[in-house]
C-alpha cells in the first residue's frame, strides 16, 4: 500500500514502467532460433569432454557432471562471464577482489581464492586463461583439475573409479564458500543432483545426460575444511531452512518524522492471526545486492522479507514472516504474502538467475510454504508481475519482475512441484489448460532490453504470446490496463500484457487447427499449440462464469470487506472494480476458493487496537481466478462455479 510521500517517491525510483520509446505496436515476427552449438565443442563432444576430463584428472565422472550442473546446468555462455565472474560450465571465476565488498559488516562473502579459481585451474592444467574462458573442453578440464586438487589437499585418494561418496569434502571445497555451513549446503545440492540424475539441452544446443547414482556421501569430511563453522539458521533466529546460508539483517521499524504516520519500513503484525499468509512473491532487485541491502535498511524506503545474492544464493532476512513488509505494491497482497528479492536485472535474465540462486530460493520457498501451509503452485508462488493493481489508476504502474527470462518450469521442478504437461485430457472448448512451453527452446522475440527500438539478445523465455486472431502475423492482444490508449500489445521487455507465462491457466474458448483460443482479460487470446509440440496441456478443475442474466461481472485487485464490516474508528476501504470485466459466456479458472475477505489496518507507528494494527474481517466472499497475466478476484455473489469440461 502506497501511503506516504516518501514511500511514493521511493517506489517511483525503483518502478519498472512500460517503456514508451521505440515500442512496436504490432505483433512480433516468428521466434528466433536458439543459439547453435559452440564451435569449441559439439553436442557429442560435450559429453565426451566430461568423460575425458574425469579420466585424465582422476575424478568420478558423476561428481564432475553433478558439480557442473549445480554451478551452471552445463551451460556455456561462449566466453562471457556470469554476474559472479564465473566462466563456462565449471564456473571458473576471475574477479578482482577489490571490487567485492560485504555490506553485512560481518565477514567477507568468501575467501579471496573463490574469486580467482580460473587462475588456479590454469596453474594446475597449464592451459592459458583465454582457453579456460572460451573453450568448453578446456573449462571442463580446469574444473576437474580443481576438484582433484581439493581431494588431494584433504589427504583423500583420487581416481575416476573411486567412490563418489568419498568426494564430499572436495565438492564442498569447490564452492569456495566463506564457512562450512555454506560449503556443505553446496555439496548437499550436488549429491542431491547426483541421486536424481539430469538430462537437458544446454544453451548452446548440446544434449547431456547424467544417470542417477545412489550414494551416501561422507559428510564428516566437511569438518576437515579450513573454514569457520558458520551459523546455522536454527541458532541465529532467522527463519530459514538449516542448509541455507542465511543471516539476519533487520529492516528498521522506526519513526523518521514527527507525525504518527512518519515511520517505516514495514508494519508489525501477528500473522496468521492477523491474516493468513497465502502467497510468496518472487522479485528481482533491479540493482546489486550491495545497493539492495543498503535500501532495505532505510526507514523511508520499502521493505521485503528476504534478499538472495546471485553469485551463491546467500540469503539475508530483513522482516519476520509474521510481520507485513511493503513489497508487493498492493496492500491486500502485502497483508497475505512474503516477499523474496533476488539480485538481478529482469532484462538481462539468465545472466543473473544463477543455478545457485534458483536452488537456494527453492529451498527457502519450500521451507516457508510448509511452515505457512502455502500451496506449491503458480497461483500462490507468484512473480511480482502477477500482483494486480488495486484500482484502475494503479494497473499501468505495477511491476513486471522477475520478467520473461525467469525459468519457472525449472524453479517448480526444484520445488518438487513440477508444472505438469500431459495429454490425458483433450484440449477442447471449455477445458482448462496449463501453459508449459518448455523454457530452453522457447526463444520468443523481446525488445528494448538495452536501448529503445532494438531487439533483445535471443535467449530462452518463459511465456507464449497471445494474439487477436489465429495468425502468426496477427497483432498481440490488448491490455487496457497497461495501455489505456487502446493500442495493441507490444514485444517490449516490460510489456507482459499479452504473455501467458509457464504455469498459468486459462479456459479454452475454441480451437482452429494448431491454434487455441483462451479467455484472457475479457477477450479471446490465440496461441499456437500443435499436437506434435504442444505449449498447453488440459487439466481438470473449476471455473467461474457470470451468473445467469448478467451481461458482465467486474473483477477486482483486492478482496476487501463490505462497508458494514468496519467498526467505528476505522474508515471504510472502498471496493473499486478494475477496468476489466468478464462477459456472459466467458469462463476463467478458479485458483483459490478460500481467500480471506479482510483488511489489516496499520497506519501509525506502534499503533494499538481497536483502531490500528487490527484485522477487519468481512462476510462478503471472493474467489481468486486466473484472468490475464496477473491474477484477479471476483465476488462469489457475481459468479457460478462449474467443473471444467
Amino acid at each position: 500500500m502506497l501511503r506516504r510521500p516518501k514511500i511514493l517517491a521511493a517506489l517511483a525510483a525503483v518502478a519498472l514502467p512500460i517503456t514508451a520509446l521505440g515500442v512496436s505496436t504490432g505483433g512480433p515476427p516468428a521466434a528466433a532460433a536458439p543459439p547453435g552449438p559452440s564451435a569449441a565443442t559439439t553436442s557429442a563432444g560435450a559429453a565426451s569432454a566430461f568423460s575425458a576430463a574425469a579420466a585424465k584428472y582422476g575424478v568420478p565422472e558423476s561428481v564432475l557432471l553433478a558439480v557442473s550442473y549445480s554451478e551452471s546446468r552445463w551451460d556455456d555462455h561462449l566466453g562471457a562471464p556470469s554476474t559472479s565472474g564465473g566462466y563456462g560450465p565449471m564456473h571458473l571465476t576471475a574477479v578482482d577482489p577489490n571490487e567485492v565488498a560485504d555490506l553485512s559488516g560481518k565477514r567477507k562473502v568468501a575467501n579471496a581464492a573463490s574469486l580467482r579459481t580460473l587462475d588456479k585451474a590454469s596453474e594446475l592444467t597449464g592451459l592459458d586463461s583465454a582457453s579456460l574462458r572460451n573453450d568448453t573442453t578446456a573449462n571442463i578440464n580446469g574444473g576437474a583439475a580443481l576438484l582433484a586438487s581439493y581431494q588431494r589437499s584433504l589427504g583423500l585418494p583420487v581416481g575416476a573409479s573411486t567412490s563418489p561418496a568419498q568426494w564430499y569434502g572436495a565438492v564442498a571445497s569447490y564452492a569456495e564458500a566463506g564457512d562450512r555451513v555454506a560449503a556443505s549446503g553446496f555439496a548437499d545440492d550436488v549429491y542431491s543432483i547426483m541421486a536424481r540424475g539430469a538430462s537437458r539441452t544446454t544453451n548452446t544446443g548440446q544434449q547431456i545426460t547424467m544417470a542417477p547414482v545412489a550414494v551416501t556421501p561422507d559428510k564428516a569430511q566437511a569438518d576437515k575444511l579450513a573454514l569457520p563453522a558458520g551459523q546455522k539458521p536454527a541458532n541465529s533466529g532467522v527463519e530459514c531452512p538449516p542448509t541455507l546460508g542465511c543471516e539476519w539483517l533487520p529492516a528498521p521499524y522506526s519513526q523518521y518524522g514527527a507525525g504518527a504516520g512518519d515511520y517505516g519500513n514495514h508494519d508489525l503484525a501477528n500473522r496468521p492471526k492477523t491474516g493468513k499468509i497465502d502467497y510468496i512473491v518472487i522479485h528481482d532487485t533491479e540493482g546489486s545486492w550491495q545497493t539492495t541491502l543498503n535500501l532495505v535498511q532505510d526507514p523511508t524506503y520499502v521493505s521485503w522479507q528476504y534478499t538472495m545474492r546471485s553469485s551463491d544464493g546467500h540469503t539475508w532476512q530483513h522482516v519476520k514472516a509474521n510481520d507485513v513488509a511493503w513489497q508487493a505494491g498492493n496492500w491486500y497482497v502485502n497483508m497475505h504474502s512474503i516477499g523474496i528479492e533476488h539480485e538481478g536485472f529482469a532484462p538481462q535474465g539468465a545472466t543473473w538467475f544463477t543455478e545457485a540462486m534458483y536452488r537456494n530460493s527453492a529451498k527457502l520457498v519450500r521451507y516457508l510454504a510448509a511452515k505457512n501451509h502455502i500451496p506449491l503452485d503458480r497461483a500462490h508462488i507468484i512473480g511480482h508481475d502477477q500482483v494486480p493493481g488495486t484500482i484502475p489508476s494503479t494497473v499501468a504502474g505495477m511491476h513486471w519482475d522477475p520478467g520473461p527470462y525467469f525459468d519457472w518450469e525449472h524453479y517448480f521442478d526444484l520445488l518438487g512441484a513440477p508444472i505438469y504437461g500431459h495429454k490425458i485430457f483433450p484440449v477442447k472448448a471449455g477445458s482448462i489448460v496449463t501453459i508449459k512451453p518448455g523454457f530452453e527452446g522457447n526463444v520468443q522475440v523481446v525488445s528494448n532490453c538495452d536501448a529503445p527500438g532494438t531487439p533483445c539478445t535471443p535467449q530462452a523465455t518463459n511465456f507464449v504470446y497471445l494474439r487477436q486472431a489465429p495468425d502468426d502475423n496477427a497483432p498481440l492482444v490488448k491490455d487496457i490496463g497497461l495501455h489505456p490508449n487502446g493500442i495493441d500489445g507490444t514485444t517490449d521487455v516490460s510489456d507482459m500484457g499479452s504473455r501467458a507465462a509457464a504455469g498459468s491457466q486459462y479456459v479454452v474458448a475454441q480451437r482452429q487447427g494448431d491454434w487455441v483460443a483462451v479467455w484472457y482479460l475479457g477477450a479471446l487470446g490465440w496461441f499456437k499449440s500443435p499436437a506434435s509440440a504442444p505449449d498447453a496441456f488440459a487439466k481438470p478443475g473449476l471455473v467461474v462464469k457470470p451468473k445467469a442474466g448478467k451481461a458482465s461481472v467486474p473483477v477486482y485487485g483486492r478482496a476487501y470487506p463490505e462497508e458494514a464490516a468496519y467498526p467505528a474508528g476505522i474508515p471504510y476501504q472502498t471496493v473499486t472494480p478494475l477496468q476489466y470485466s468478464i462477459g456472459a459466456g466467458q469462463a476463467y479458472p478458479v485458483s483459490d476458493l478460500n481467500i480471506e475477505t479482510d483488511y489489516y489496518r496499520a497506519v501509525t507507528f506502534a499503533g494499538q487496537p481497536p483502531t490500528d494494527h487490527v484485522q477487519v474481517l468481512g462476510k462478503d466472499r471472493y474467489y481468486q481466478i486466473w484472468f490475464g497475466h496477473r491474477m484477479a478476484y471476483v465476488r462469489a455473489a457475481d459468479v457460478d462455479i462449474r467443473p471444467a469440461v
